[in-house]
C-alpha cells in the first residue's frame, strides 16, 4: 500500500494541561517509538490524522511520518478516544521497517449467501469481526473475506478455512470459530413436525 505523508511537530511538552491545550488548538498529542529509540513526544494536526486514517486501510495505513528533518515509516497504534465524543485524544506511532513482520487487526467481511441456510431458515452468528494477522507493513490486507455460500445449517467456519494473501499469517489458533450457523427452524406449526402435533392436541376438544 502507498504511504500517506503525515507531519508531526517535535518537542511538545508533556502533561495533562499541555495535552488539553493542544487538543483545544486542533492538535493531537502523540508518541513516536520503535527500534530501540526512546519515545519522542510529538503532536499532529487532528484533521490531517483523520484524513490519513479514513481510507480503506484504516488504522493499518502505512505512514510517511515527518518529524522535523527526519522521515519515519510508521503505523498508528494505541489510539485513545474520548469516552463520549469518540474523538482521538492520543496516538502512538510505531516506527517499522519494510522488511520486518508486524502484527495488525484486519476486519472480516462476510460475502456470499448459502441456499441451504436460507431454506432451513437458519441464523448466522459472526464470532470474530477482526482477524489478528502478521505480515510486512506493506502487505497488511485491507480486510479478509469469508465466503458463506458453502455453509450448511449447524456448520462452522474456522480461522483455518480463511484464504489469506501470500506473506500473511494469522496470530490466533486455527480452530477458532469465525462464523457459526444454527440448525434452522424445527417443527413449525403446520409443517407436520412435533410442535404442530403438540399444539393441535392441546387445542382440540376432549372426546367423551
Amino acid at each position: 500500500m502507498p504511504e500517506i505523508t503525515l507531519v508531526a511537530e517535535p518537542g511538545r511538552a508533556t502533561g495533562s494541561a499541555e495535552s488539553r491545550r493542544l487538543r483545544a488548538a486542533g492538535r493531537i498529542p502523540a508518541v513516536v517509538y520503535g527500534h530501540g529509540g526512546e519515545g519522542a513526544a510529538v503532536s499532529v494536526d487532528g484533521k490531517d490524522l483523520r484524513h490519513a486514517l479514513s481510507g480503506e486501510s484504516g488504522t493499518n495505513q502505512l505512514l510517511d511520518l515527518r518529524v522535523g528533518d527526519t522521515s519515519h515509516l510508521a503505523l498508528a497504534r494505541m489510539i485513545q478516544r474520548h469516552p463520549v465524543r469518540h474523538t482521538v485524544t492520543h496516538v502512538d506511532f510505531q516506527v517499522v521497517r519494510r522488511d520486518e513482520i508486524v502484527g495488525a487487526e484486519v476486519p472480516i467481511i462476510l460475502i456470499g449467501e448459502s441456499d441451504s441456510i436460507k431454506a432451513a431458515r437458519a441464523t448466522i452468528e459472526q464470532a470474530l469481526t477482526t482477524l489478528p494477522v502478521r505480515a510486512n507493513p506493506a502487505k497488511i490486507p485491507v480486510s479478509v473475506e469469508v465466503d458463506l455460500s458453502g455453509l450448511e445449517p449447524g456448520g462452522v467456519i474456522r480461522v483455518d478455512d480463511i484464504s489469506l494473501p501470500d506473506g500473511v499469517t494469522v496470530d490466533v489458533p486455527g480452530d477458532e470459530v469465525v462464523v457459526l450457523a444454527s440448525s434452522g427452524e424445527i417443527g413449525e406449526v403446520g409443517d407436520g413436525g412435533e410442535t404442530g402435533d403438540a399444539e393441535e392436541g392441546a387445542s382440540g376438544p376432549e372426546e367423551g
